[in-house]
C-alpha cells in the first residue's frame, strides 16, 4: 500500500492514515475486496506506533471502508463500488484544495504532552530500561496506577490486583480467555455502544448479546449473560452516565446471577460537570473487572493500559500473563511510571480538561440557534451528537463539499436503529480549526439553508 505521511501535517497520525486510505480508495489505487497490509507491517513501514494504525483501521472499519474477519487479512470492503477513472484531460492542474478537517470522534489533543518532564522520562527510560518487563507489569507503574485510581476515581486498589495491558481491548481479551470454559460465553454489550470492544468477544468465539440503553445508561440484561461490558462514566454515543439507581440494579443483578461486570473506564477523567464519577468497581469489587487506558488523557500511540481484577482472579490472570508474556515494553512502562510519579500526568489531565471544556463550549455555542438541530448534552468525553431534521447523509455530503469530514450516527456508533444525526469529535483540533469546522457544519445541518 503506497501510503505516505506528511511530517508537517498537524493532524494526529490516526486521522492522517485514515484520510490517506480513503484517498487511495477514491483514486482506485485500492480496489474493493483487495487485501491490505497488516497494522503491524504498515506501522513498521511508516516508522510509527502500531497503535496509531490500529486506531485508524478501527475508524475505517466503522465507516465501512475496511472489513476484517477472524483468520483473514483486512480487506477493502468488497461491497464498495469501484470508482471509474476518467481519462486525463488536457487542462491545467487545479489549485490545491484546502486540507480536509476530520471531525473524528474520540481522538485527544496529544500536542501538549511533549513537555520537559515527558522528554526526561523517556530519555531516562531509554537509557536504563533495557531488560524485559515483568509479566504482570512494572511494579513502579502498577503503584502509580493505584495512586492514580485513588486520586482520580476514588478507588482504593491494592497493587497486586493491577495488571498492565496494551489497552482496553487487550485487557478484555486477557480476561475473557481466563474465564472461558468449554463452550462459548454470552457477553452482553451496550446497544448502541463503543464499537471497538464489541468486536473482541466474537473474535474469540463468544456470543454477543445486545443490551438496550436508556436515559439512565445500560439496562439490566433481559436474558442470562456471563458478563456485561459497560461504560458507566460515559456511555457511547449519547454521553449519559449510569444513574445511581441503575448502578445498584446492575450490581444486584451481577451478584444474583454470578455474572461479571466488565467496566470500561474510557473517558472517565474527562468530565465537564463536577468531578469524575466513582468507579463501579467500588460497589462490587468481587464481581467487577475494570479496564483502563491512557489513550484519552495522553495519546492512543502510548498503547498502554491496565486491568483491575478481584483478588480471587489475581493468581489465574497472573499465570495467563506469564504464559503469553507482557505486551508493553519496559521502556514504555518505565517512562510512564516516572511521568506519573512526577505529578505531570495529573497536571496534564487538568490542563487538557480545561482545554476540552473550552472546545465543548465552542460546540454548544455553534449550535445554540441552528434550525432543525438538537445538540445532545455533553457531560464528558471528546465527542458530541447532533440530531438533525435534514437527512444525515445529506449533512455529511454538504460538509464534505467544504472539506469537513464527519460521520452519520447510524454509520458510526448507533447502528440501524440510531436516530437521524451525526457524531463529531472536538478534542484533537485547536480552537481555530474547530471553530471553522463547526461553522461549516452549522450551515450544512441547518434545515432552513438551501
Amino acid at each position: 500500500m503506497n501510503l505516505t505521511l506528511d511530517p508537517q501535517d498537524p493532524r494526529p497520525l490516526p486521522v492522517q492514515i485514515a484520510a490517506a486510505v480513503r484517498e487511495l480508495v477514491a483514486a482506485g489505487a485500492l480496489l474493493p475486496g483487495e487485501t491490505i497490509e497488516s497494522s503491524r507491517a504498515l506501522a513498521a513501514s511508516l516508522g510509527i506506533s502500531r497503535g496509531s494504525v490500529v486506531t485508524a483501521f478501527d475508524q475505517l472499519t466503522a465507516e465501512g471502508y475496511l472489513v476484517a474477519t477472524t483468520g483473514s487479512r483486512t480487506r477493502i470492503n468488497p461491497l464498495l463500488k469501484p470508482i471509474a477513472q476518467p481519462s486525463p484531460a488536457p487542462a491545467p492542474s487545479p489549485a490545491p484544495r484546502p486540507p480536509l478537517i476530520e471531525l473524528t470522534p474520540g481522538l485527544p489533543d496529544s500536542r501538549g504532552i511533549v513537555t520537559p518532564q515527558w522528554r526526561a522520562a523517556w530519555r531516562e527510560a531509554a537509557a536504563h530500561a533495557l531488560g524485559t518487563a515483568p509479566s504482570v507489569g512494572l511494579e513502579a507503574l502498577r503503584r502509580e496506577i493505584a495512586a492514580h485510581l485513588r486520586h482520580m476515581r476514588g478507588l482504593a486498589v491494592e497493587t497486586e490486583r493491577i495488571i498492565v495491558t496494551a489497552g482496553a481491548r487487550e485487557g478484555l481479551t486477557l480476561f475473557l480467555r481466563h474465564i472461558a470454559g468449554p463452550g462459548p460465553l454470552r457477553i452482553g454489550v451496550e446497544s448502541p455502544g463503543y464499537p471497538s470492544l464489541r468486536r473482541i468477544p466474537p473474535a474469540l468465539g463468544h456470543t454477543l448479546v445486545e443490551v438496550p440503553t436508556d436515559s439512565e445508561g445500560v439496562t439490566v440484561p433481559p436474558t442470562p449473560v456471563d458478563a456485561l461490558v459497560l461504560t458507566p462514566s460515559h456511555q457511547y454515543p449519547y454521553g449519559e452516565s449510569l444513574s445511581a439507581a441503575r448502578r445498584t440494579e446492575v450490581v444486584e443483578w451481577a451478584r444474583s446471577q454470578s455474572s461479571w461486570i466488565i467496566e470500561d473506564d474510557f473517558d472517565s477523567e474527562l468530565r465537564y460537570l463536577g468531578q469524575p464519577l466513582p468507579a463501579l468497581a467500588s460497589l462490587a469489587p468481587e464481581r467487577t473487572v475494570l479496564l483502563g487506558t491512557f489513550s484519552s488523557v495522553l495519546s492512543p500511540g502510548i498503547a498502554c493500559g491496565f486491568l483491575v481484577c478481584p483478588p480471587r482472579l489475581v493468581a489465574g490472570l497472573s499465570a495467563q500473563r506469564e504464559l503469553f508474556g507482557q505486551p508493553v515494553s519496559l521502556i514504555t512502562q518505565t517512562a510512564l511510571a516516572s511521568f506519573m510519579a512526577s505529578g505531570a500526568l495529573r497536571r496534564h489531565t487538568g490542563k487538557m480538561r480545561r482545554a476540552y471544556r473550552s472546545r465543548r463550549n465552542l460546540v454548544i455555542d455553534a449550535f445554540s440557534d441552528v434550525e432543525g438541530v438538537e445538540l445532545l448534552p455533553i457531560h464528558g468525553g471528546l465527542h458530541a451528537v447532533l440530531l438533525c431534521q435534514r437527512p444525515a447523509a445529506e449533512v455529511v455530503a454538504r460538509a464534505a463539499r467544504s472539506r469537513v469530514g464527519l460521520t452519520a450516527l447510524a454509520d458510526y456508533w448507533g447502528g440501524h436503529t440510531a436516530p437521524n444525526g451525526v457524531v463529531i469529535g472536538f478534542g484533537h483540533l485547536d480552537d481555530a480549526q474547530l471553530a471553522g469546522a463547526l461553522k461549516v457544519l452549522a450551515h450544512a445541518s441547518n434545515s432552513t439553508q438551501p
